[in-house]
């Protein structure tokens, strides 16, 4: 319960990844916005498995390597965020533009390369743990529900940006000022995340 509780916390408090499916949700639609939530699920449970299985360590050895990562994202989150700001205003009712492909690779590898959330995964979920002796069976656990939780809140997130798009819609170009906004957004928070807690 506890932890079901802090997930939820840490779920409305929006990051690179809820960034992500907010763009996607608003400019491509509710099922574009949740397949990318499914892809930022998918490279959040890679992370986990790293943790699960005491990798967390190597963290430490790839540092650098961790760096180039996150600073690639940042490059590639304020391109798209930058690119979306400055298009003409869309038409909300044609929902094509993205594959469903392209939206759920888009949220795996944001998720993967973002070394904050590999490192507050490694240091939050062992709080939860409270037998020892059988500690990974316990993580293994711990991570199901977390990612349950994470999964149905960044659903949320882009049902909640999907009912948006009728009254941004009206607004014209004030949908890509968002979409951007939220893009750039998620660049500039990954840009200022830091190696440790």
């Amino acid at each position: 319960i506890a932890l079901i509780a802090a997930t939820t916390l840490l779920i409305l408090i929006p990051g690179p990844n809820v960034a992500l499916i907010l763009a996607n949700s608003l400019r491509h639609g509710m099922r574009i916005g949740i397949i990318t939530s499914l892809g930022t699920t998918v490279g959040i449970a890679l992370q986990l498995l790293i943790v699960v299985l005491g990798l967390a360590a190597l963290i430490d050895l790839v540092a650098d390597a961790l760096t180039w990562i996150k600073w690639i994202g940042v490059v590639y989150l304020l391109f798209i965020g930058l690119r979306t700001w400055n298009e003409p205003s869309p038409d909300l009712s044609d929902i094509r533009a993205q594959s469903q492909t392209r939206a759920f690779w888009r949220g795996v590898i944001l998720a993967v390369i973002n070394p904050k959330t590999l490192l507050f995964n490694a240091a939050f979920l062992p709080q939860f743990v409270f037998n020892t002796t059988d500690a990974s069976s316990q993580l293994l656990l711990l991570s199901g529900v977390f990612m349950t939780v994470i999964i149905i809140g960044d659903a949320l997130w882009a049902v909640f940006a999907a009912a948006a798009r009728g009254w941004l819609g009206r607004v014209g170009r004030l949908h890509n000022r968002i979409s951007g906004g939220f893009l750039i957004g998620a660049g500039l928070g990954l840009a200022l995340s830091r190696r440790s807690l």
